[in-house]
């Protein structure tokens, strides 16, 4: 039942993957090789923290938006290649990993939200 917080352990670690997307292009230094994937990364880490924030505060209203959850993931995976130009293999796996890990949260976010509402 989400009143029960059933998914509250993953409120903090999509957080914490925001936040890491927000910084990433700063921790693996492609600020100035890359300027469209620095100011792309900082906005989607803040659209992901900004997710998680929501499913903290408001979670019967806000696991609706899992599957956006999941949407960012897999735009975070092909970004490189559509935002970013001639990325090298750094930037394209620093992104990759992040929306995986997003993808699987997302996932993980929906399915647990599903299950607790076809609950009697």
């Amino acid at each position: 039942m989400l009143g029960g917080r059933d998914v509250a352990l993953v409120d903090g670690p999509v957080f914490l993957l925001g936040l890491y997307c927000a910084a990433s292009p700063w921790i693996v230094h492609y600020t100035t090789s890359q300027p469209p994937l620095v100011t792309h990364n900082l906005i989607m880490g803040i659209a992901i923290g900004l997710l998680a924030l929501g499913f903290t505060r408001a979670p019967e209203r806000m696991y609706g938006l899992s599957w956006a959850m999941c949407a960012l993931g897999v735009w975070m995976i092909i970004s490189p290649w559509v935002v970013g130009d001639s990325p090298d293999a750094g930037v394209v796996w620093n992104n990759i990993i992040i929306g995986a890990l997003a993808l699987i949260l997302g996932l993980a976010c929906a399915g647990t939200a599903a299950k607790a509402s076809t609950r009697p």
